[in-house]
């Protein structure tokens, strides 16, 4: 069993040999989740949902919330804007200042005045072009170590995916990894090329992806608890 529908949820069942005891997570999409010992009856499975449906209720409408109040950004001067995981400063320029409407220039961002109105859609074409060039050498790096052949990588808005694993073996991660720290921006890497061997959340999966990066459940915890935050752009 991979899916378990109970009522108007519906879960991905991971199963683990190693696993004693169920347990609920939501992840970051509202995705709903219930780890399990391998073998564990569909009936035991759907009375834990149940014992635990309010507090799953509250968890979704908690993610909802803190994603309403994300604040918007302003673009004023001393903003932060996040770069792999470090928060730099927002300096606005005279437009006779700089060739490009947007810049990195020790350590702040400098935007034209001149390009105020289009502000966002400069910060993401500038993370766009910086996560396709740091996430394509991640992903060559990590793909020889582990023995995958990725067909390419590209960098596009996934919603509330932070990556994806396409046909003919190509890569896709959203553009927003490029804000995580550089460490969590990684295992969202190597959980996208694991799926290369692993279509799906299988135990051998989690495996896999254990011998790939054996502190990943770290990773995935910090990601889970902290991915909303890098959210306001």
């Amino acid at each position: 069993m991979t899916q378990l529908a109970v009522d108007d949820l519906t879960f991905e069942v991971r199963e683990s040999s190693r696993r004693k005891t169920l347990e609920i997570t939501v992840d970051r999409d509202g995705e709903l989740v219930i780890a399990a010992p391998t073998g564990t009856e569909e009936r035991l499975l759907r009375d834990f949902v149940l014992e635990k449906r309010l507090w799953i209720y509250q968890k979704l409408a908690e993610k909802a919330e803190r994603r309403r109040r994300l604040p918007l950004k302003e673009y004023v001067n001393g903003e932060g804007f996040l770069y792999l995981g470090r928060s730099y400063r927002l300096k606005r320029v005279a437009p006779e200042a700089q060739d490009a409407p947007l810049k990195l220039v020790a350590g702040r961002f400098q935007l034209r005045e001149d390009a105020l109105a289009d502000a966002r859609e400069h910060f993401v074409r500038w993370y766009n072009a910086r996560a396709s060039d740091w996430l394509t050498a991640r992903v060559k790096e990590h793909a020889r170590r582990m023995g995958v052949e990725p067909a390419g990588v590209k960098v596009q808005d996934l919603g509330y995916r932070w990556g994806s694993c396409g046909k003919g073996y190509r890569v896709y991660f959203h553009w927003k990894t490029i804000l995580l720290p550089r460490h969590i921006a990684e295992y969202v890497v190597v959980h996208e090329l694991v799926h290369l061997h692993e279509p799906h959340h299988t135990p051998a999966f989690w495996r896999r992806l254990e011998r790939a990066m054996p502190d990943y459940e770290q990773r995935k915890g910090w990601l889970a608890l902290h991915g909303i935050e890098v959210e306001g752009v």
